[in-house]
């Protein structure tokens, strides 16, 4: 049966939309119909815009501020709904602080799940325990029940009901899903409120699932990883699943290939993510760094045209703009260098590449790049010399290099907009 979806996504930076965009895209494959909305547009006139420029400028001028705001309003408590404590999913570091363990998750299977297909059954178990950790701080989830604090972001969900009121009369959706945490919030609202009258899905992006993301009002929480649905679960008492991450069909294919020929046959190509927005701190010596040790860093600037010509003025670094090949271009590297925990990081896991955070960008960043690592599906570097100390362990071929990569795989399970449909 054809099922219409609402899908929320929010222009802040690139993740969101391209999760929201691959999603709706798996939707219209399946046979259903998807319409994907901004939700910063169901704001007042003005608001939207000056969210997301407020947003950048704190992330990339005034990361103190930031990580302020972040820790204040969104953060989980520290011994919260998602742990990072001895008993978290296989911790990997580098440097003074490493934790010195490294998990070894199930075996890599074939993450590609786009066909039609049943859920699997444990995916949307309300009665599902949270991990272990997940009850660190004593607060006991179950159906209707929140473990912990939501973000107060009740002032922009209230402003956006009518407008979302207005736009689900007008396409009359089976099913809304949100992709951003403020729409999270409203649909939660809606829900709790009696006002939106079909199911809600979140589908969470960040493997730290902040107060924002939470509202038990919601009816099905998908996540990327099983220690964020623990999260959502401990923190909503609503059913919870871990599909994996969202990513179109072109990173998988690059994983299933040969490997693509390099470049540089002598020097190894190394990508570095700022994101769509180029935020980074000091990436032209991170480059510089790795050209000496042999490498041939590959820096994806984003949008960014200041850092993409400071970068490109280090001899033996490629510094790109935005580029919509990001496959092609992972097809012939070793290894992520990423700050962010994000969507570009889970673009690499499905094409096969490690992942080894370094320097991650404040708040959300810094926690998911932290809990990005306590699962097992990165390595972090605290320092210069571990980032190099990682590369050289990560880039050649060897059982270290294939189990990075084998975990990556094994993230992703399930198609998320089967569980979607399923839930209309």
């Amino acid at each position: 049966m054809t099922r219409r979806c609402l899908v929320l996504s929010a222009s802040m930076g690139a993740g969101h939309d391209a999760v929201a965009g691959e999603l709706a895209r798996r939707l219209r494959a399946h046979g259903h119909e998807a319409h994907v909305h901004d939700v910063l547009t169901l704001l007042p006139a003005g608001t939207g815009p000056a969210l997301r420029v407020f947003y950048r400028t704190a992330v990339r001028r005034l990361p103190a501020l930031y990580t302020a705001i972040y820790r204040v309003f969104l953060a989980s408590p520290p011994h919260g709904a998602q742990a990072l404590g001895p008993q978290a999913h296989g911790a990997q570091a580098l440097g003074p602080q490493a934790h010195g363990a490294q998990a070894h998750g199930p075996q890599a299977r074939d993450a590609q799940a786009l066909g039609p297909q049943e859920p699997r059954s444990e995916a949307l178990d309300p009665e599902a325990p949270p991990h272990p950790d997940a009850l660190r701080s004593g607060a006991q989830a179950g159906p209707g029940r929140a473990a912990a604090a939501r973000a107060d972001t009740s002032p922009l969900a209230a402003l956006a009901e009518g407008p979302l009121r207005a736009l689900a009369a007008r396409y009359r959706p089976d099913v809304v899903v949100s992709t951003f945490h403020l729409a999270a919030q409203i649909t939660g609202r809606m829900r709790e409120r009696g006002t939106l009258g079909v199911p809600s899905a979140v589908y969470v992006t960040d493997f730290a699932v902040h107060r924002g993301w939470l509202h038990p009002g919601n009816d099905l929480y998908l996540c990327v990883s099983p220690g964020a649905a623990a999260a959502a679960r401990a923190g909503t008492g609503r059913r919870t699943a871990a599909p994996g991450p969202v990513v179109p069909p072109a990173f998988h294919a690059v994983a299933d290939a040969p490997p693509a020929e390099p470049p540089d046959p002598r020097r190894p190509t190394v990508l570095l993510s700022a994101g769509a927005w180029g935020v980074g701190s000091d990436l032209p010596r991170t480059a510089r760094a790795l050209v000496r040790h042999g490498m041939r860093p590959v820096v994806l600037c984003g949008r960014d045209e200041g850092l993409r010509r400071r970068t490109a003025r280090v001899p033996g670094a490629v510094a790109l703009g935005w580029t919509h090949d990001l496959p092609a271009l992972m097809a012939s590297a070793r290894l992520l260098v990423d700050n962010a925990a994000g969507q570009t990081a889970v673009q690499a896991l499905a094409a096969g590449l490690p992942v080894v955070a370094y320097r991650p960008i404040p708040g959300h960043g810094a926690d998911g790049v932290r809990h990005m690592a306590a699962e097992g599906l990165s390595t972090t570097a605290a320092d210069l010399p571990s980032l190099l100390a990682a590369v050289s362990r990560l880039v050649p071929d060897g059982p270290a290099r294939g189990a990075a990569a084998a975990r990556g795989r094994a993230l992703f399970r399930d198609d998320a907009s089967v569980l979607l449909a399923a839930l209309a």
